[in-house]
């Protein structure tokens, strides 16, 4: 980059920050120098206190989806306070508690975007690793400052712990939207909920919130006493177990299937009462295979379901720290980054890990 290029970045850029980021796609991470952009006057800069490891950021790492560009800082379950704030900012104020998800920018214009539904404008940009309005690469909250445009910031309720709200800005929505939308919030419903990792013990959790009985379904009797006595879930059935399906078929109002692994719907769809609703939010490498005729004599749906609206992501944070919704979190230090990443890739967590980044990120040497 010629001099005028580079004197031309830092006057559009001139906010440094100090992150991890990837290199390449061996998925390591190490400290990072880069630069955010100017607090502009829809904006509201922050100090990241805690960011969330999804397992989307160990996939985006290692571009296993083969979109990632590197440098790569991950990052989208982000919250902190804010510190400074645009002219024209008008929801927040310096010292709130914050939080940034998958979405930091839209079109506005677009039906999605006029219902509230962001993350499904053919135009949205993630929070890291793609292209924002100026042109730059957007960096995630592995780092020690976040700037976005306040539409797509929430505000953390005071009674809800930061640490633990930071995984809801993605495994919260992306399980709490599919229950909303299809109608599986009601009192007295019965869900079942497909894996019992990061994502589906928040289901649990968030069903039995809306007052629905709940049934995880798991290949893994192991985690039958985890399920029933530490997440309140209602009953088990273990996946594998035929004699158990035959039991509970036509049980369920709808399914939540949290599944990234390959697996079969068959005995899914077997579980629903007519009318039911498989809903997928996992997201397998491979096609599943879908029998039809389960669909035809049930009037059953199979749908799918991809985080959540700014509007909804807002209501869905209200209603956890209403009904004291938090995951079961294991926070680590920065520079534990890639040990963590490692046991996330064999599931060794329970069930989401959120880096310390206010108390660590500091601490590391770049």
């Amino acid at each position: 980059m010629n001099p005028t290029m580079t004197r031309l970045a830092e006057e559009q850029h001139p906010n440094k920050a100090f992150g991890w980021a990837a290199r390449d796609s061996s998925g390591v991470l190490s400290p990072f120098k880069f630069s955010r952009r100017a607090t502009g006057e829809k904006d509201v800069a922050f100090k990241v206190l805690y960011c969330g490891i999804c397992h989307s950021d160990l996939h985006m790492a290692k571009n296993e989806w083969g979109i990632s560009v590197y440098p790569l800082v991950p990052g989208h379950e982000i919250v902190g306070e804010v510190k400074e704030v645009g002219s024209k900012v008008q929801k927040f104020k310096v010292g709130d508690r914050v939080g940034i998800g998958c979405v930091v920018g839209s079109c506005h214009s677009c039906d999605s975007c006029r219902n509230n539904l962001e993350n499904y404008c053919p135009k949205s940009i993630l929070t890291y690793g793609a292209e924002y309005h100026d042109g730059s690469i957007t960096y995630g909250g592995y780092s020690d400052t976040m700037v976005a445009d306040e539409h797509f910031i929430v505000r953390i309720p005071d009674n809800l712990p930061l640490d633990a709200a930071a995984p809801l800005l993605c495994a919260g929505i992306t399980v709490y939207s599919p229950l909303r939308y299809y109608g599986l919030d009601k009192p007295g419903l019965h869900v079942g909920v497909v894996g019992l990792g990061g994502l589906g013990h928040v289901a649990v959790k968030f069903a039995k919130a809306m007052g629905a009985k709940v049934t995880v379904i798991s290949t893994s009797p192991s985690k039958k006493k985890e399920a029933l006595e530490n997440l309140g879930a209602d009953s088990f059935l273990v996946s594998r177990d035929k004699d158990q399906l035959q039991g509970a078929i036509g049980t369920l109002d709808g399914i939540i299937d949290t599944v990234s692994a390959q697996h079969p719907l068959l005995p899914l769809l077997g579980l629903l009462k007519s009318h039911g609703k498989l809903v997928l939010v996992g997201a397998p490498e491979k096609p599943l295979e879908l029998p039809v005729f389960p669909l035809l004599q049930g009037r059953k749906v199979v749908g799918g379901s991809m985080t959540g609206g700014m509007k909804e992501t807002q209501d869905m944070i209200d209603f956890a720290a209403k009904h004291n919704v938090k995951p079961n979190i294991e926070v680590v230090a920065m520079e534990y980054v890639n040990t963590a990443m490692e046991r996330l890739l064999k599931a060794d967590v329970k069930y989401r890990f959120v880096i310390d980044i206010g108390n660590t990120l500091n601490a590391t040497t770049s």
